[in-house]
């Protein structure tokens, strides 16, 4: 171990965290309320702690100072002082070791026990007692790192919002079964950079990824008891490094090289991120790192009683973006997993928690604020998830331009529609067209409706199809977790089933749901897996699964029906990419005719007549017709068109007007046909299935071709 100096240096109190210069290293850490902060050193392996220095200046509500000889990979803590006062909301125990929050390594594992605790466990008075054993023993440790890193050519893939085709998948999830992969590898950042991940991705016509999150999160001690594990990892402990689990030689420029070869692939990567709450919990939570440095700053406290914190996020703590430190914190973040890392945006998990202020969300809030103005973060993707727990917290189509917005009105909305439901296809109509009901205002786009059938959070596309009701007993609830509707339904069997004729329902509804997210304006997201009708066995909330229930079963791709959707799939992205009326930047609306009485949208029954309001208001009516046409510079007018059928009957539709010739594009019941002229003016839409056609009038010549 390096000797170091006696004292530290006075440094500077900007940038937080650490930063090293080649000579030593500076240490800057947020408290407003601290009356003192140590920085404490520790041996190589982070077992034993063996320097300790009380930072020596204090700027701007910023404790700092400077470590001569400190190079990176040396291992560090903090240590905090001040009242324990609870009922202040003033948490301050020095004998609590604290994670920086800026660390962008940690090193070693959270060994739980109650001296991780500020308080005495099980003591009579609760959180108001007070614990003095030194947690430093099992507790994570920061790291001083150092970034270079040769990014060579690598340029942001600039995919334009209404061209993105997103795919949700989990980094561990993914590749745990890749049998062809060295297990070393399954389940890290160097799986996912694999050419045999980047081709399958590229066979679905995917130019987004967005992974679910990274950042190194806490493992829940009631699901260790359970044998369980914290497997999505919605419970983050440090904002700015990966898991370590997710790295398979622990170094973090794996995750940099697997973003430059899916760069290279012209995928661009999307990071869930997690800044509404943290790992510690309620106030009866650890005290591991904001808890131990400033509480009262770092957490929305009830304010006639500060020892209890707000819990709007559902987990026992709310983060406080509403105190400027803990907004920079986040910005500094966000800029640092862009500039370091090439990250292309963000999903955030509850968004609506990020932009609440003390009276409730709001769309103007500083977090929004600060991003829209920030010219790095500014210009990548920025997805929210409109809705959290708290008051008032489901806010579909209520933030800023700028964000898009996942649209669960629109998977449920799907699901019912091709479930049969009556009384639905007025707002399955709207959900296809981009929900501009939800997002137009604010002269919003159509890709801000992140439109999807199934997501991590819920049943899968198969499941959808082949459980009446959740089953969600390995999660040891009592199968109490989890959403109780899923607008799903089974055909006849629960589960896995030998009958030819459920089998058949099932896979016609996995490809017209498929279709459905495809052919709708808005910006498309699969989830991964869904592609070859993975299951979850009927969880719909395998956030505890760290197992077969939840990662990627690629037997499932490899055989003949999991070959044909994914084929499928594809056809469907390509078909997209043709036909940029399928990802119109502008609501239609009906009032443009690219030909004299052909509107831009319009909608028509089997009869091939426009539905006049008494059949929308009909609840029995299911099938519907959607027409979209476009002019193109040359003149050139093309027409797609999609006629839906949910009913258990094959249905007769007959072509709207204009009557051009027509090509078939696409049967989701028989996706392997090829395209093909259509023959007269009636069409047989096969049961729980889509067609499109297309029909093109070209002014140029004295006839209008098919194609």
């Amino acid at each position: 171990m390096a000797l170091f100096p006696d004292r530290l240096e006075p440094g500077v109190s900007y940038p937080l965290g650490s930063h090293w210069d080649g000579l030593g290293t500076n240490f800057a850490v947020f408290s407003a309320n601290a009356t003192r902060v140590d920085l404490c050193i520790f041996d190589p392996h982070g077992r034993r702690e063996v320097a300790r220095y009380t930072m020596p200046e204090h700027t701007d509500e910023v404790w700092h100072g400077y470590l001569r000889g400190a190079r990176p990979g040396m291992i560090y803590g903090y240590r905090a002082y001040g009242p324990y006062e609870p009922q202040h909301g003033h948490r301050f125990n020095s004998n609590k070791l604290l994670l920086d929050p800026y660390a962008r390594r940690t090193a070693g594992e959270l060994r739980s026990s109650d001296a991780l605790f500020g308080y005495r466990v099980n003591s009579p008075r609760a959180d108001l007692s007070f614990d003095r054993r030194d947690s430093g023993p099992g507790m994570i440790k920061a790291v001083v790192t150092t970034e270079l890193f040769q990014w060579g050519e690598d340029r942001p893939p600039n995919i334009p919002w209404s061209d993105l085709v997103i795919y949700e998948a989990h980094v561990r999830g993914l590749s745990m079964l890749r049998n062809e992969m060295r297990p070393h590898d399954r389940g890290t950042f160097a799986a996912l950079s694999d050419p045999s991940v980047i081709d399958h991705l590229r066979r679905l016509g995917i130019n987004a990824i967005e992974l679910m999150p990274i950042h190194a999160f806490v493992q829940d001690q009631m699901l260790l008891k359970k044998g369980l594990r914290n497997y999505w990892g919605y419970n983050t402990l440090s904002f700015f490094s990966i898991e370590p689990r997710y790295l398979s030689e622990g170094s973090a420029d794996e995750m940099r090289i697997a973003i430059r070869h899916l760069h290279a692939a012209g995928i661009e990567v999307i990071l869930d991120v997690v800044y509404n709450h943290t790992a510690e919990g309620s106030e009866l939570g650890p005290t591991l790192s904001f808890r131990g440095l400033d509480n009262a700053s770092y957490y929305r406290l009830v304010p006639d009683n500060p020892r209890h914190c707000i819990n709007d996020t559902g987990t026992g703590n709310t983060f406080n973006l509403s105190h400027p430190r803990v907004l920079q914190l986040v910005m500094d973040s966000l800029r640092y997993w862009v500039t370091s890392f090439h990250v292309d945006g963000f999903r955030f998990d509850l968004g609506v928690t990020l932009g609440r202020e003390g009276y409730g969300f709001d769309p103007g809030s500083g977090f929004f604020d600060a991003i829209l103005q920030d010219p790095i973060l500014s210009r990548v993707k920025l997805i929210s998830e409109p809705w959290d727990p708290g008051p008032g917290g489901y806010q579909l189509g209520k933030h800023p331009p700028g964000f898009a917005e996942w649209n669960d009105r629109f998977r449920d909305g799907v699901r019912r529609y091709w479930r049969g439901d009556e009384g639905v296809r007025n707002d399955f109509s709207a959900r296809l067209a981009g929900s501009a009901d939800i997002f137009e205002a604010r002269g919003r786009r159509p890709y801000a409706s992140v439109n999807f059938a199934a997501c991590h959070d819920g049943f899968t596309l198969r499941d959808t199809v082949s459980y009446a009701e959740r089953h969600n007993e390995a999660n040891g609830e009592n199968n109490a977790d989890g959403t109780s509707e899923n607008y799903s339904a089974n055909w006849g069997a629960e589960g896995p089933t030998d009958d030819p004729a459920v089998n058949e329902i099932r896979r016609r509804l996995q490809y017209a749901m498929l279709a459905t997210v495809m052919l709708s304006q808005g910006t498309p997201m699969l989830l991964g897996g869904d592609e070859f009708g993975r299951t979850q066995q009927g969880n719909n909330n395998a956030y505890c699964q760290d197992n077969e229930i939840s990662w990627v079963d690629w037997d499932l791709a490899a055989a003949p029906e999991g070959q044909a959707l994914i084929t499928f799939f594809g056809r469907l992205s390509s078909l997209r990419h043709r036909h940029p009326i399928l990802r119109c930047n502008q609501y239609l609306h009906g009032k443009d005719e690219p030909l004299p009485g052909i509107l831009d949208i319009q909608w028509f029954d089997q009869q091939g007549e426009i539905i006049t309001s008494e059949a929308w208001n009909n609840p029995q009516e299911r099938t519907l017709v959607l027409q979209r046409a476009s002019r193109h510079e040359d003149g050139v007018v093309v027409l797609l068109t999609c006629f839906f059928n949910p009913t258990p009957e094959d249905q007769l539709f007959k072509l709207p007007p204009p009557h051009l010739p027509a090509q078939l594009l696409l049967d989701s019941a028989a996706p392997e046909e090829p395209e093909k002229p259509i023959e007269g003016d009636t069409l047989l839409v096969r049961s729980r299935s889509v067609l499109v056609t297309k029909s093109v009038h070209d002014p140029r010549a004295n006839m209008t071709p098919a194609a």
